[in-house]
């Protein structure tokens, strides 16, 4: 028989790490409150089914009926297949109708967002980083003026801006939809309390210390750790751009200049004008192509955008 292992000498299960116990036991509050937390709630989970089927719907209801021919789409149930599988020869047809009208749409709704949406994300980011991290006089003037104005929604300016546009001639021009995208009091509001956590002013005034301009230390040091909120906002400006529907209606009158959003409408409603040729198909088609992108940017930017919204929830 083999003698019992002393005190300090490795045992036969020397290489494992034996299991630590914990010395006293759970208090019953703490050990009721784990279990609550760890149990599932079916009130809840039934709502987050319900949510979710709801915004997945219309969805699942666009991608069937983009499948579907011309005459199988008017008399056949909407949330099933019917007749042959036409997906690639509607968007084949999409692209081709009416002198490839659909390729300028996209084209100008590309426009709108890289120079409309990006360059309101970058007033955003240079707007909201000098007023959380610079004092000066009228900075609470400022504050209130933001808030005032995400309150106020975009369908109630639209008027004073054609009105505006009009008296200097843009009107009809890609500048008239342009210009009123580069401001979004929503995204600077957003850089602005961003910046105010995710840079410290002790790094800033480290950098300012070792000779660092403010040029150089918002590039190099401000930049990077503001890449987050940076993302958050071009989505949000991305999809308010891609989506704007009124603006573009009231300021464009040569279909040659319309996004998506409106152009697809002026086909929809060729079935309610005089000899005019009814291709829901092609605008159900075109609807399906046009959120592509918007799910692609979602996907592709997903963990910055959940990052950015949750900066400054947890305190160290």
């Amino acid at each position: 028989m083999t003698a019992p292992a002393r005190l300090g000498e490795a045992g036969p299960a020397a290489g494992a790490a034996a299991p630590r116990r914990r010395p006293y036991p759970l208090p019953v509050r703490v050990r009721r409150r784990t279990d609550r937390r760890s149990r599932r709630s079916p009130l809840l989970t039934g709502l987050t089914a319900v949510v979710t089927l709801y915004s997945l719907l219309p969805l699942v209801w666009l991608v069937i009926n983009a499948c579907k021919t011309q005459p199988r789409l008017l008399d056949s149930f909407g949330l099933w297949f019917s007749g042959r599988f036409a997906l690639w020869d509607n968007i084949r047809e999409t692209f081709g109708h009416d002198h490839h009208i659909f390729v300028r749409w996209l084209l100008n709704t590309l426009l709108y967002v890289v120079a409309g949406a990006g360059g309101a994300t970058l007033l955003a980011v240079l707007g909201g980083y000098g007023l959380a991290k610079f004092v000066f006089p009228g900075r609470r003037a400022i504050f209130a003026v933001v808030i005032g104005a995400v309150a106020v929604p975009g369908a109630a300016l639209a008027v004073p801006t054609f009105l505006m546009f009009s008296r200097i001639g843009l009107t009809d021009t890609p500048w008239a939809v342009i210009v009123p995208s580069l401001v979004s009091p929503f995204g600077l509001y957003l850089m602005w309390v961003f910046a105010a956590e995710a840079v410290p002013d002790e790094l800033l005034e480290a950098a300012r210390m070792d000779g660092s301009g403010e040029i150089r230390t918002f590039f190099r040091i401000s930049l990077p750790l503001l890449a987050p909120g940076i993302v958050t906002v071009l989505l949000f400006t991305t999809v308010a751009t891609w989506n704007n529907y009124f603006l573009p209606l009231i300021m464009l009158r040569n279909p040659h200049w319309y996004p998506l959003t409106l152009g697809l409408n002026a086909w929809n409603e060729q079935a309610a004008t005089a000899g005019g040729q009814p291709v829901f198909n092609l605008v159900i088609t075109g609807a399906l192509l046009t959120v592509v992108p918007l799910i692609a940017a979602f996907l592709l930017l997903q963990r910055y955008w959940q990052s950015g919204l949750a900066a400054g929830s947890v305190k160290e």
